[in-house]
């Protein structure tokens, strides 16, 4: 006879996934999924609608958005840089200002999601 502590935790077999939960999907397998994981970020929308008005610099961005950190911001630029939201305007001189502005293809973004809003609005409404 064996004593229970004498036993390999190899030997305990985990119990079956259920079957009624959707198989994992990385990430890229859904482009929707993706890009709604992105958009919820906490800063990345808000950092579009702020641009969507005017081009602006880093520290202008940064009194616009209370609670964001100089870190996290210039982080979320970044990643909208990579999505071809948003470009990063250099102007010659010094000193050098540079400001970020949103490009075509995030203002059909902001199309959409002005869409949305316009439609949460009327679903809200008793």
């Amino acid at each position: 006879m064996t004593s229970p502590s004498t036993e390999s935790p190899r030997s305990v077999a985990a119990a079956p996934a259920p079957l009624d939960l959707p198989a994992p999907v990385p990430p890229r397998a859904c482009p929707v999924e993706d890009w709604l994981a992105f958009l919820g970020h906490r800063w990345n929308a808000l950092v579009l609608w702020h641009l969507n008005a005017a081009a602006l610099r880093h520290g202008e961005l940064m009194a616009l958005l209370p609670g964001i950190t100089a870190k996290v911001l210039s982080e979320r630029l970044t990643a909208l840089q990579r999505r071809g939201l948003v470009r990063r305007e250099v102007a010659a001189g010094f000193p050098r200002a540079v400001r970020y502005a949103v490009t075509q293809r995030a203002r059909g973004l902001l199309e959409l999601l002005d869409g949305i809003e316009r439609w949460s609005k009327q679903a809200l409404r008793p």
